[in-house]
């Protein structure tokens, strides 16, 4: 192995080609260079950067050399093979080439444990090397490098437009490279949330908690039964599936998000048990039992409020703290399509009965909103008017606007609308887009924590080891 950072495989002298980069960098102080265009500036900048970079690896590498071989270190390295699920063996110290965040590898000597038994011929048997896990470094990435490479996977448009950018900061890998880097990151961060039952540095004890689910869209490429194709590949179908996500986040005494507090935003494909498994662990890690005000708040879709009534037992919440909302605006939105399917009416009529059932609804008056209804259930469109009804009687107990008015609590979910749009749609969804369901997963967590702002806390998850110990 040839580093990037100019040590080869048998050279590990850092102290050496640190100081030949220092003599570089103060060779070209002493002899300043005259640049007369923007080319030749850009040019400057780059070639100072390439030194500084590898200067920066360089010193990653050294250190990460001094942490391996000390004691402490050595003694975790220790510890950690002890509670390894799998008896390992100390199979002697080996180079292994290291990704810094800079953009070069660095060699570093680290001991590696091999399963114990019969080694094979010619193989390596599955194993690790315990101190690298115990300093957070998988897949041969610093960790600095890996949040950075799983953050662009997130934030950008696709995986190719993550790799242009990090090529533009001098970190070149391949579409691939990327993909397995982001997509293990957010493999271990999941595992790592499973077993984590500590409470959150912030909680939302004293405070006024709004609780929003909905569902996305995207297409899943799931493989199609019978021949391949003249190729040899594998025949799949484009079908929608529908990912769900959730939002915690806190309101302060006037109704406005607080912004002190960080929502809580996450999303799967695997279904209404699965979101609202996930809910009730970031529930109890918020201590949402000393919450004044907890506000479950969601369009009219059976899967949500079904549940609700459930989780509110399992949290042990108690039923003053509890409010359910249907969101107004999709209320509105029934009535709108009553009035639209009245064909005999004007189109200042529809708008003026639309007006007053609104009127009626933020007054808490609902049981008239429903009788104003009644009598429109009939004649050509009157199975469908009846059905926009039977929605207002179904959620009747739902639709307390008035009351939540005067407590200040929002009436509307747009926050989790938008972040449907901004977690699933600006990312997953799009032309001829069509996503493995591990790999759509992976992004959904990873742009959760980021368009949430908790991207410190995937960051902590991902560099645990402590879900290896639990496999």
């Amino acid at each position: 192995m040839t580093s990037d950072a100019g040590l080869t495989s048998q050279d590990t002298d850092y102290a050496r080609h640190i100081q030949e980069v220092l003599n570089e960098l103060r060779q070209m102080e002493r002899t300043p260079r005259l640049v007369t265009s923007p080319d030749e500036l850009e040019a400057l900048e780059r070639e100072i950067r390439q030194r500084t970079d590898r200067l920066g690896s360089l010193l990653v590498g050294y250190h990460l050399q001094q942490a391996l071989d000390a004691a402490t270190v050595q003694a975790e390295q220790e510890q950690l093979v002890r509670q390894w699920p799998t008896p390992l063996k100390n199979d002697g110290r080996v180079k292994v080439g290291i990704r810094t965040a800079q953009g070069h590898t660095v060699p570093v000597w680290v001991a590696y444990y091999r399963r114990k038994g019969q080694r094979r011929v010619g193989k390596r048997d599955a194993g690790v090397y315990a101190g690298l896990v115990v300093l957070g470094i998988y897949d041969r990435c610093t960790p600095a490098l890996a949040a950075e490479v799983s953050l662009f996977a997130a934030m950008l448009g696709s995986l190719r437009e993550a790799q242009d950018v990090l090529a533009n900061r001098g970190v070149a890998l391949d579409t691939k490279t990327v993909r397995l880097i982001a997509y293990r990151y957010a493999a271990r961060a999941r595992l790592e949330q499973q077993i984590d039952t500590a409470a959150f540095e912030d909680t939302v004890a004293g405070r006024r908690v709004v609780i929003s689910s909905d569902g996305g869209r995207l297409r899943l490429r799931e493989t199609k039964r019978g021949r391949k194709t003249k190729k040899g590949r594998k025949r799949y179908t484009g079908a929608w599936r529908e990912p769900k996500v959730l939002i915690v986040y806190v309101v302060d005494a006037e109704g406005k998000r607080d912004a002190s507090f960080a929502p809580v935003i996450d999303a799967t494909l695997k279904g209404p048990d699965a979101v609202f498994a996930l809910l009730r662990t970031y529930l109890q890690r918020l201590e949402i039992t000393q919450a004044d005000h907890v506000l479950f708040i969601a369009d009219g879709a059976p899967w949500i409020w079904k549940r609700v009534p459930l989780l509110v037992h399992a949290l042990g919440l108690a039923a003053e703290q509890v409010h359910e909302l249907l969101d107004f605006y999709h209320a509105v939105q029934h009535l709108g399509q009553v009035a639209a399917l009245r064909k005999d009416w004007s189109a200042k009529a529809r708008t003026r009965w639309r007006t007053q059932q609104r009127h009626l609804l933020l007054r808490g008056e609902v049981e008239q909103v429903i009788a104003a209804v009644r009598p429109l259930c009939r004649g050509r469109h009157s199975k469908a008017i009846r059905t926009h009804r039977e929605y207002c009687i179904k959620n009747q107990g739902r639709m307390a606007y008035a009351k939540l008015i005067a407590l200040k609590l929002p009436i509307g979910s747009g926050a989790i609308e938008s972040t449907v749009r901004r977690v699933v749609n600006l990312r997953l969804k799009g032309p001829s887009i069509f996503w493995c369901r591990a790999s759509a997963e992976a992004i959904l967590l990873l742009r959760s924590y980021y368009k949430a702002g908790r991207w410190n806390l995937l960051k902590h998850m991902a560099t645990s080891h402590r879900a290896l110990l639990e496999a």
